[in-house]
C-alpha cells in the first residue's frame, strides 16, 4: 500500500512539474488583470506634455537580465518600429524567469521620463551578456521612457504545453 501511495505522489509531483503546468497565466508581484491593457503607441500619446503616468501595456519580452530577471525589455506586440521599453520591478521586490524572451506579457505600474547614464548602460549590457566590445561602445547617455511594474502577468508561450 505503501508503494501504491508513493507511485501517486511520484505521478502528481510529476504532472505538476510538466508541461501541463506551464499552461496557465503566470503571475509576478501585486496582482493585476489583463483588462485595458494599451500598447506602446497608446503610451506616447498618455506621456505626452508628463513626466509619469500609471498605466498597464502589452507587449513581449524582448530580453531578460540573465543575472536574476530583476528587468526586462517590452517590445510591442508585433512592431519594429517602437523601441522596447526598458522595465524595472516595484521595490526589488520580484524578479522574472531567466528565459521568458518571446512571452507575452501584461505589465502594469508607472512610465516615466528618464536620463540613462553611460555607467548604467554598460551595466545593463553586461547583464544581458553584451561583449566587451559592444559595452564599450557606448559612450553617450539615454534620454528615454522607463517602467516601473508592480505587477506582471506572463501569458503561456506558444507551442508550450
Amino acid at each position: 500500500m505503501k508503494s501504491l501511495k508513493f507511485i501517486f505522489l511520484l505521478l502528481l509531483v510529476t504532472f505538476a512539474t510538466s508541461g501541463f503546468a506551464q499552461k496557465a497565466v503566470q503571475s509576478f508581484g501585486e496582482p493585476i488583470t489583463a483588462d485595458g491593457a494599451i500598447s506602446h503607441k497608446k503610451l506616447a500619446k498618455k506621456m505626452a506634455g508628463k513626466e509619469s503616468v500609471e498605466v498597464k501595456l502589452v507587449g513581449t519580452v524582448e530580453s531578460v537580465c540573465k543575472k536574476k530577471g530583476c528587468w526586462m525589455n517590452v517590445a510591442a506586440p508585433g512592431s519594429k518600429k517602437t523601441e522596447p521599453l526598458f522595465v524595472q520591478f516595484k521595490d526589488y521586490g520580484f524578479f522574472m524567469p531567466l528565459d521568458c524572451e518571446g512571452q507575452k506579457v501584461i505589465i502594469q505600474g508607472t512610465a516615466y521620463k528618464s536620463v540613462t547614464t553611460v555607467d548604467e548602460l554598460r551595466h545593463f549590457a553586461e547583464d544581458a551578456g553584451k561583449s566587451k566590445a559592444e559595452i564599450e561602445a557606448i559612450t553617450e547617455p539615454l534620454e528615454e521612457v522607463k517602467f516601473m511594474a508592480s505587477g506582471v502577468l506572463m501569458m503561456p508561450a506558444k507551442g508550450k504545453k
